[in-house]
């Protein structure tokens, strides 16, 4: 399996981005030396793309074929991909306050620790729907693991598509996310015009 392994605050201070998005509090004091390079239109739709796909944690080819299924969707194609990969799992982990970082969440779903209406589910990328219900299995409920989690993530703001019980480690969707409440900074038309060329 393909696994992107760049230092993430490395990543963050060349992409433009406040780690913050991805759920790490630290922040590189170092500046990135860009002498008064101009970016070109290409390079400014590129760095968009992979913004996003650093943020979600998805590689080249998975975050193409999104593009391909939300362009066929009704709708804004840009609006569409931000909700598909907003419904992601392993996003919706992260967002309900389960993990620390949508790295970790993808780890808790890779490790069968997820019940989707009951039902253990191991793949990060599997899309939710409105009226799921997600929550950790019994068995790791009472796990160290979950108590230090909350203990960080317990201020986190959960976006108002989600409903979430933390103390029984269990959320409900109750309804897809619009491209409003997705508070990711990445301008999704810059990545369709990339794709329509």
């Amino acid at each position: 399996m393909a696994v992107n392994r760049v230092p993430v605050l490395k990543r963050c201070r060349s992409l433009g981005l406040d780690p913050v998005y991805l759920g790490i509090d630290k922040k590189s004091n170092r500046q990135l030396k860009r002498t008064n390079r101009k970016i070109s239109e290409y390079g400014l739709q590129l760095r968009e793309k992979q913004k996003a796909k650093f943020i979600y944690g998805v590689l080249e080819k998975p975050f193409h074929n999104y593009y391909e299924k939300a362009d066929k969707m009704k709708g804004m194609t840009g609006a569409n991909l931000m909700i598909m990969l907003e419904t992601r799992l392993d996003n919706v982990i992260f967002r309900l306050g389960f993990a620390r970082t949508r790295r970790e969440a993808r780890q808790i779903v890779d490790h069968k620790h997820v019940l989707v209406n009951g039902k253990c589910v191991n793949i990060p990328s599997y899309l939710v729907k409105a009226g799921d219900t997600i929550e950790i299995r019994e068995k790791s409920k009472g796990s160290q693991r979950y108590k230090d989690i909350l203990e960080v993530t317990g201020g986190r703001l959960i976006p108002e598509w989600l409903e979430a019980d933390q103390e029984n480690l269990r959320g409900v969707i109750k309804e897809l996310p619009t491209r409003e409440m997705i508070d990711v900074p990445v301008d999704e038309m810059l990545i369709v015009e990339l794709y329509s060329k």
